[in-house]
């Protein structure tokens, strides 16, 4: 069987095994998230605790994936996956019992979520750099592109699903799911050829971690990438905590609600990621990119006025479809312009920039919802993610001049 086009990555055996397996567990990962949230709603009503939780799961990923970056490039890429997977298996079975065992209090839940964070900083760098592995840079564009689709259409029915699950039979049901669908991430992962490792280069690790940033500081485009990707990293995707307060503290919503809001989120990142991957280009155009970030940056600050649930969605949409189509391009365009041999490397710059800005945002998100409540963070939130776009924008014409 021949995919078409859009879908061209698949025709990839070992690709569309990975992707199968990958978009399972994303569903279940998507379900544990959206209950993690809603257990730390139940057990502190705070704000700010649900964002220092954020923090504290993300905290690794700025201090360490510069370093599972060069991990990534030393050692076999799958191997490592798959330990990353049984230990967030592990982790999530972990909080299952405790939870069943009400002896579950906060800072049990903020201890797995630091193992999980440490877990998905060895996890991202090495995901992202396999992908290029299994497809070869032809269909690079379309494998990123699929994969982004696969998180948020995950992200679509995860919530939903936990949402029904939470309504009816608490919080377990979805740890529990979440840990056989890593597991089965596992077997599929087994199932992939190895892919021989380069030869040693007599290279100490902090000297393989100088030449990856190095590179990356010399090269004007990676370094607008990721600047691009800093500012809508650190004020729109801080969605765990936004969207749980919106449907709580603004909306009036219980936990159905809360995976519907989540549902419509998903929904627009998934057509974004999909834009991205029929989109023929050999690589993401920066007026693209500029254009989606302006507007994931409207739709958030939009959302500080949302008082109706319709409102809410329709903005929900926008914010993910525009932002996912940034991200998506940001990967995209990092893996293209990246040699091989640093790949690993230039990749952990995406996964620090991705996921490890998102322990202060998510901090800032519920500093400022407990005092001034949420609404007054979409805005302040939105406000300097138009600031930080401006700075970029006025630097790369300045040096294009």
């Amino acid at each position: 069987m021949t995919f078409p086009s859009g879908l061209r990555a698949l025709n990839h055996t070992a690709f569309r095994r990975f992707f199968l397996a990958q978009w399972v567990a994303l569903v279940c990962g998507w379900m544990h998230t959206v209950s993690q949230s809603w257990l730390v709603l139940t057990l502190t009503d705070s704000p700010l605790r649900l964002g220092l939780l954020g923090t504290l799961q993300f905290a690794p990923i700025l201090l360490f994936s510069i370093f599972t970056g060069a991990v990534a490039d030393r050692v076999p890429k799958r191997r490592l996956l798959m330990a990353t997977q049984v230990t967030l298996a592990a982790l999530a079975l972990v909080l299952a019992a405790l939870v069943l065992s009400k002896s579950v209090r906060y800072w049990h839940v903020a201890v797995v979520a630091v193992l999980a964070g440490l877990a998905q900083t060895f996890d991202g760098p090495a995901r992202q750099s396999f992908m290029a592995e299994m497809v070869g840079k032809a269909d690079l564009v379309n494998a990123v592109a699929l994969n982004s689709a696969a998180f948020n259409s995950a992200r679509i029915v995860g919530p939903a699903l936990a949402g029904m699950l939470i309504g009816r039979f608490g919080v377990v049901p979805s740890f529990v799911i979440n840990a056989a669908g890593l597991l089965g991430v596992v077997l599929a992962l087994a199932t992939l050829p190895e892919r021989a490792r380069a030869a040693p280069r007599g290279t100490t690790m902090l000297q393989e971690i100088g030449e990856g940033v190095r590179y990356a500081a010399r090269t004007p485009v990676i370094r607008l990438v990721l600047g691009l990707l800093f500012v809508v990293s650190i004020t729109v995707f801080n969605f765990t905590v936004y969207v749980p307060l919106l449907a709580r503290h603004v909306l009036g919503l219980g936990p159905e609600g809360f995976g519907f809001l989540m549902a419509a989120l998903g929904m627009g990142a998934v057509a974004g990621a999909l834009t991205v991957g029929f989109l023929r280009a050999p690589e993401p155009p920066l007026a693209v990119m500029l254009t989606a970030a302006t507007i994931a940056l409207g739709g958030l600050l939009s959302l500080s006025a949302a008082r109706h649930v319709a409102v809410a969605v329709l903005l929900l949409f926008v914010t993910g479809f525009f932002g996912l189509i940034l991200v998506a391009s940001c990967n995209t365009r990092l893996q293209l312009t990246a040699p091989d041999e640093l790949r690993g490397r230039v990749m952990s710059l995406y996964t620090l920039v991705w996921g490890g800005v998102f322990p202060i945002g998510a901090f800032s998100v519920g500093a400022i919802s407990e005092v001034w409540g949420v609404s007054t963070a979409f805005f302040v939130q939105g406000t300097a993610g138009f600031t930080g776009l401006a700075l970029l924008v006025l630097w790369w014409r300045r040096r294009s001049a």
